[in-house]
């Protein structure tokens, strides 16, 4: 089985992160019962004092190369990953995407429904590449802007509800999709290092919740232990 981590610069991270990335293949090597591949065309994390995605440091030195893959972006979102989700599901031969994405779209560049709109292109798009492909995918979790900027946050709501539509009108016996929740317990003020980017114990929740999904759903690994790690 073969997944693909989709995401913006929560799922990319930034150069001495771990990264949820690296929490999952921790979980997965220890519960997936059968033989996997992370794929992607990119492996590397943010770097912010060049302003680009040119790091390989990531906080643990023995997170492999061949685990490292992704299609992640600092500042990338729906609409950026439209275009590319295609080839990337049929080079990498991805079985599951794990998409975390949304929070950029709004915050940025489009409103709730221009954003489901592209929503539903990506879905399309990785169909096409990968007719059978599955997907999980992860609500945006409001940021600190939220608490001030009403109107944000109102649009992160109204997006929220449309992704739930879109999972559940675009859903098929040959390629589901499953729409998370947000991750147990996660709280902006203790689970980020800048009210937005998960630290490490935010990227343990956003693992947990793949996770979660991943085997109550489908049966694939085992309830998430979130000792295992750092």
């Amino acid at each position: 089985m073969r997944f693909m981590f989709v995401g913006d610069s929560m799922t990319i991270g930034r150069a001495g992160d771990y990264t949820w990335r690296y929490r999952m293949w921790q979980h997965l090597n220890a519960t997936f019962g059968g033989p996997y591949k992370i794929v992607g065309p990119r492996c590397e994390v943010y770097d912010t004092f060049v302003d680009a995605p040119t790091s390989h440091e990531y906080a643990e030195p023995g997170f492999p190369d061949h685990a490292r893959r992704h299609l992640a972006g600092w500042g990338e979102g729906w609409q950026h990953m439209v275009p590319l989700i295609g080839p990337a599901a049929r080079a990498g031969k991805a079985d599951v995407l794990l998409v975390s994405l949304g929070l950029i779209d709004l915050g940025f560049y489009t409103d709730a429904p221009q954003t489901a709109a592209n929503v539903r292109r990506f879905v399309e798009e990785a169909r096409a590449g990968r007719p059978g492909i599955r997907m999980v995918w992860l609500p945006v979790i409001p940021n600190v802007r939220a608490e001030s900027d009403a109107p944000f946050a109102t649009e992160v709501t109204r997006f929220n509800e449309l992704l739930a539509k879109a999972a559940a009108d675009l859903s098929t016996d040959a390629s589901p999709i499953l729409l998370g929740a947000r991750p147990s317990s996660y709280e902006i003020h203790h689970d980020t290092y800048d009210g937005t980017h998960p630290n490490a114990s935010g990227e343990h929740r956003i693992a947990g919740e793949f996770a979660s999904v991943l085997h109550q759903a489908w049966g694939i690994g085992a309830p998430y232990r979130p000792d295992r790690d750092p």
